[in-house]
């Protein structure tokens, strides 16, 4: 199963101005105050260290807690191998199955993906069932659709075999 980690690169990215950011203030700091008292330069390195350690500290915290307490989310799916798409009765939306594979040790599973012709908003996963390798899809009317037996509202309802 092909993880995506994208959020990761992105917070190392912000750490990474974050330490810059940091690294440049300090400097400054040191090049002003090179006639300062050892007391207060001992001080200035535990400010810096608590400025660097607390965001650290949350950002540690926050993966610990989402990856180990947090519930599932349909929010970090693997991508998948696009299968079908189908668009509502009023074109409002179309709904995209994707075949997901995580290779030898786990079986096919269906992603159902909502995009949205005519908004301007991101597409959404609102379908993740295991044990399937096809889709069958079938909009009952401009706001309902049903997805191998499982029948949503959409946008608003999903479907996640690993909550119902």
């Amino acid at each position: 199963m092909k993880k995506d980690f994208s959020f990761i690169r992105r917070t190392f990215t912000i750490f990474e101005k974050f330490g810059n950011a940091l690294n440049y203030f300090f400097r400054q700091l040191i090049e002003k105050t090179n006639e300062v008292s050892q007391v207060n330069k001992k001080k200035l390195i535990i400010v810096g260290l608590v400025l660097i350690f607390i965001p650290l500290v949350i950002w540690i915290s926050y993966h610990i807690y989402m990856t180990f307490f947090a519930g599932p989310t349909l929010n970090y799916l693997p991508k998948g191998e696009l299968i079908k798409s189908v668009d509502s009765p009023n074109k409002q939306y179309t709904l995209k199955a994707y075949v997901s594979s995580g290779g030898a040790t786990t079986d096919f599973a269906i992603r159902g993906e909502l995009n949205f012709n005519k908004d301007d908003k991101n597409p959404k996963n609102i379908y993740w069932n295991y044990h399937e390798e096809t889709a069958k899809i079938k909009w009952v009317d401009n706001d309902t659709v049903v997805i191998n037996g499982h029948k949503l509202d959409v946008p608003d309802k999903t479907f996640d075999f690993r909550q119902n």
